[in-house]
């Protein structure tokens, strides 16, 4: 599981004989040290907002966000500036924006595909003929992951989304309940393979 950015990675991890295992699964957090930066800045900001309504401050643990999808469109040069002045004392930040949310993260090289490459290779699948990753996402940060399937032609992307985009995703589906269709349609397959293959 890929959450706040790829900066939180967690998922089973392989043995030397490649069978996973179930118990202990692999964690890796490529910016723990900005934690308490964050921390930080989540809780000014949390103040700050609170003279702007309609602004929520959400820490998801290696990002901060402001979202103002739900303020006053004449407040929203306001807010951007108020998260900048919070922002200029942390210059191992950087701001990037999203759909009407501000977003404060760590400065290093790291995305979701780069995320994704790492997990691939700590389950053992980085040069396996016979998996074929699927990587779904709604968010522009997501395209990194795209990318990445995509330049090592294993495996495609699938962008959610209801409105057309330009996306380096092979396929597109519109909302949440076509990605959960999806899914379902996937594992059904699995099954049905399974049961051919045993009867042979």
């Amino acid at each position: 599981m890929l959450e706040s950015h790829g900066m939180d990675i967690q998922g089973p991890t392989r043995d030397s004989k490649g069978q996973q295992r179930r118990r202990r699964g692999s964690s890796f957090q490529p910016a723990s040290e900005f934690l308490p930066l964050i921390d930080e800045v989540y809780h000014q900001l949390v103040e700050k907002m609170k003279s702007i309504p309609g602004a929520r401050v959400e820490n998801n643990k290696f990002c901060t966000s402001v979202h103002f999808r739900c303020v006053d469109e004449k407040k929203w040069n306001e807010l951007a500036q108020q998260v900048k002045s919070v922002l200029k004392e942390y210059p191992k930040l950087r701001l990037t924006q999203g759909r009407k949310v501000l977003e404060i993260r760590p400065s290093i090289k790291w995305d979701k595909g780069k995320a994704l490459e790492f997990l691939l290779e700590s389950l053992g699948f980085a040069n396996c003929d016979d998996v074929f990753p699927v990587y779904i996402g709604d968010d522009k940060t997501d395209e990194d992951a795209f990318k990445k399937l995509r330049d090592r032609g294993q495996g495609f992307g699938i962008l959610v989304s209801k409105f057309p985009k330009d996306t380096t995703a092979s396929y597109s589906l519109q909302e949440p309940n076509e990605v959960m269709d999806f899914l379902q349609r996937l594992v059904e397959w699995k099954q049905v393979s399974l049961r051919a293959r045993s009867w042979v």
